[in-house]
């Protein structure tokens, strides 16, 4: 098991949103999604763009790029399960959303 680290306070992601952090070099997209928070890898497969500021529809954010989408608790495109991003571990302790970047799935 890696180590966890501060990615953000809960009360900064709002729910049914995201936010982009940069954790050990890694950049990082959290979401809250019906108050339980998930991270994945905020750059889009397709040309880099930022997940975290993508549209949340559900558990799909869209990239406010090109609008490819990413299913945030798979870590893969809704129809194509070959088009990923890391998924991360996630703890909460007080305020503070910790992020495991070195357990990608």
């Amino acid at each position: 098991m890696g180590e966890y680290f501060r990615g953000a306070k809960k009360q900064d992601v709002p729910e049914g949103a995201g936010v982009v952090s940069t954790i050990q070099g890694k950049d990082v997209a959290i979401f809250n999604l019906d108050g339980e928070f998930y991270a994945i890898g905020n750059i889009c497969p397709h040309k880099g763009g930022p997940l975290g500021e993508g549209e949340v529809n559900g558990t799909v954010v869209t990239c406010p790029w090109h609008g490819w989408e990413i299913d945030i608790l798979k870590g893969c495109h809704p129809e194509n399960e070959k088009v990923k991003v890391p998924t991360y571990p996630v703890r909460l302790v007080g305020d503070n959303v910790l992020v495991d970047v070195e357990e990608a799935k």
